[in-house]
């Protein structure tokens, strides 16, 4: 292995392990504890090393994020592939969203809660477009072109107020399974409704 690309690897183990550490500090103490001097005192860099890695903090969470949306649009994307139908597809899908938020809330805070540099919409990195897709792959059998971009987002919403309201305890433990049926069963209702 030449000198070049052994310093590449060990940049790259670097770069990795400030993302997992950040992440790894939120899960246990919560995204106000991760600060550029935290990580650096935790994983025994020095504080221009991250700066040499990430601009900051905004750029460390921004990596946690594109981690956490290729994971969970791998996830809806085996939820979705596993569907006997479009119909089944739908319930599957926002199951699996709801689990991964449930599952891994500090990634889902960085993904969706907390200040990035990450943008959305039409400029969005890959991996964003990617997850969007995954939840536009629902529509395309039940609406037309013109409606799926906001049915889209819509369905995006509803996902991500649930999965909120229910992380911070405000909806009732109960009641989850009900939720997730009503949701999709309103979903199915208006794409009828807009067809008929």
């Amino acid at each position: 292995m030449s000198p070049q690309t052994r310093k590449e690897r060990e940049r790259a183990e670097r770069h990795q392990r400030i993302i997992d550490t950040a992440r790894e500090l939120a899960e246990s103490d919560g995204w106000e504890a991760v600060t550029v001097r935290k990580l650096a005192e935790r994983i025994e860099y020095s504080q221009p090393v991250l700066y040499s890695h990430f601009a900051g903090k905004s750029a460390i969470v921004s990596a946690v994020a594109l981690e956490g949306i290729i994971d969970l649009t791998k996830a809806m994307r085996a939820a979705r592939e596993s569907a006997g139908s479009p119909e089944d597809a739908l319930g599957k899908v926002a199951r699996a969203y709801l689990a991964f938020a449930a599952d891994n809330a500090a990634r889902y805070d960085a993904m969706f809660v907390q200040q990035t540099d990450l943008a959305f919409g039409p400029e969005a990195p890959q991996p964003l477009r990617d997850a969007f897709g995954e939840i536009m792959a629902l529509f395309v059998p039940f609406t037309d072109e013109a409606d799926l971009a906001a049915r889209t987002e819509v369905a995006w919403s509803s996902m991500h107020g649930i999965a909120t309201l229910d992380r911070s305890g405000r909806l009732v433990d109960d009641l989850r399974e009900q939720r997730l049926t009503i949701l999709v069963d309103e979903w199915l209702a208006a794409v009828k409704a807009r067809k008929s």
